[in-house]
């Protein structure tokens, strides 16, 4: 004979299957190549003084190719920061992106070299870094010159290469 089973074991038994789903779809995405989900801390030293930001850090083809795509809102105070192999002319768009984005292009040293202010949401235009740079921070609009941040100022986080740093 079957014991038929509780509603609190009904309950228990939902949940566990329900967490077992929700953490290899995380683990599903994570590995797919969505960007690092653990911010870390990237400050911009401006000429009135320091910015800090919470990134996440694209790193990888498959990670930049996401970015902030199909995000409806993003905190003020946090940002992407996307890392390529080597130092080159960059070329990005806003396909799929909800969020209008200032776009920092930053070369090897951590030096901004431009800015791409108020970049239009959903646009398959290119936008292109105004000559070679090994990074790019994204934000939301606006917050680059709110902030003060300006071609010449230095990024520093650990995925930024400094002057006199192996």
């Amino acid at each position: 004979m079957r014991r038929r089973r509780g509603p609190i074991e009904m309950r228990n038994l939902c949940a566990l299957v329900g967490g077992i789903f929700l953490t290899l779809g995380v683990c599903v995405s994570w590995a797919s190549g969505l960007p690092d989900p653990h911010p870390t801390q990237l400050v911009v030293e401006t000429r009135t003084g320091p910015v800090a930001f919470s990134v996440e850090v694209a790193s990888t083809p498959e990670q930049r190719a996401i970015g902030l795509m199909n995000r409806p809102e993003m905190a003020s105070e946090r940002g992407m920061l996307f890392r390529f192999e080597q130092t080159r002319d960059v070329l990005m768009w806003m396909k799929n992106t909800f969020l209008p984005l200032d776009m920092v292009f930053i070369r090897e040293d951590g030096v901004v070299a431009g800015i791409a202010e108020n970049t239009v949401p959903f646009s398959e235009a290119i936008v292109a870094s105004p000559g070679p740079v090994r990074y790019v921070l994204e934000l939301n609009a606006g917050v680059s010159a709110r902030s003060g941040i300006a071609a010449g100022d230095t990024v520093r986080h650990p995925a930024i290469l400094q002057a006199g740093t192996p």
